[in-house]
């Protein structure tokens, strides 16, 4: 991906992203069959694919303990709203992102959508139809309802959302929008725990489309540059800066693993390398105490690693 980064962003950035993840330390179980990672050298660069791995799976517990905090303490329930519009060609994709956000801004003015929404968070998505040459800027967004919704009078229809759309756009070339109930998950226990909005907190842009050339990687580049990937309104947007203070981690799954290892990494050409592996000393338990242990993520599946058989 670098021959396509290097026209558009800085040197620093280039720098930075030519050596992400580099080196990666993590914690580990006496039997290294569970690993947290604890510190690295990540770009965070939102065009990086590890860094934009990383903060969907950020973003998917961020937003699974939001929903948790609203439906067990706000008593709400959840929809979730997909908004689209006909594709665009690159050199109007920036504009129609920004139409297709005035247009929520209107919609969600409107009185009856004030009067059923409670909170929502949005997100925009593109993708990129190669066939064509061009891209398709839409909206997800969950929204939160009180309890009874589904059959309460102020429910509203499909087709009512498709008109009210159309109506905001000015756009009657509109066809479809997409809405529906937000599940929980179960677990392997048959246990109802996470929700499923995984449309919400993937990637903005997947490489494989951002990729595929030089031009169409520019217009993802300036299209989704100094926008922001994720918004919050209403109770979203307060449970949110209660997030961030800490205030919901009762919410966040205890991790239980009783660890034991020090473990660092390094990249080498191909796969990565344990460069050091070491028991833990009374400062790393102080430590991992005072943390408290929050699960941040695993080692992705599809790094490869290496590990030495001489400790």
């Amino acid at each position: 991906m670098q021959e396509f980064a290097n026209e558009v962003a800085t040197v620093g950035t280039m720098e930075r992203f030519s050596q992400c993840g580099s080196w990666l330390h993590f914690i580990a179980d006496k039997p290294i069959e569970k690993r947290k990672l604890m510190a690295a050298n990540f770009c965070k660069w939102r065009f990086c694919p590890m860094c934009a791995w990383r903060k969907a799976v950020q973003d998917t517990l961020r937003i699974d303990v939001l929903m948790q905090y609203i439906y067990q303490k706000q008593h709400k329930d959840f929809i979730f709203l997909t908004l689209t519009a006909p594709n665009v060609p690159a050199d109007k994709l920036r504009d129609e992102i920004g139409r297709q956000n005035k247009a929520f801004k209107k919609l969600f003015e409107r009185d009856e959508i004030e009067k059923m929404c409670h909170g929502f968070i949005r997100k925009t998505e593109i993708t990129y139809n190669p066939k064509r040459d061009d891209y398709h800027p839409h909206l997800h967004i969950v929204i939160a309802v009180t309890k009874g919704y589904f059959s309460g009078g102020r429910y509203i229809k499909q087709a009512r959302w498709l008109q009210l759309w159309r109506e905001v756009m000015q756009d009657d070339l509109i066809t479809q929008v997409d809405v529906r109930r937000v599940k929980k998950r179960k677990d392997s226990a048959g246990i109802a725990e996470s929700f499923e909005v995984a449309e919400l907190a993937k990637y903005a842009a997947k490489d494989a489309d951002y990729t595929a050339s030089q031009e169409v990687f520019e217009a993802f580049y300036y299209a989704l540059k100094g926008r922001k990937q994720l918004t919050y309104g209403g109770l979203f947007a307060d449970a949110n800066a209660m997030f961030k203070d800490g205030e919901l981690d009762d919410y966040i799954k205890p991790d239980l693993t009783a660890y034991y290892w020090n473990l660092k990494y390094s990249w080498a050409t191909s796969q990565y390398n344990e460069t050091a592996k070491s028991k833990f000393d009374a400062v790393d338990r102080l430590f991992l105490e005072r943390k408290g242990m929050v699960v941040d993520d695993e080692i992705p599946n599809h790094i490869k690693v290496v590990q030495h058989e001489n400790h």
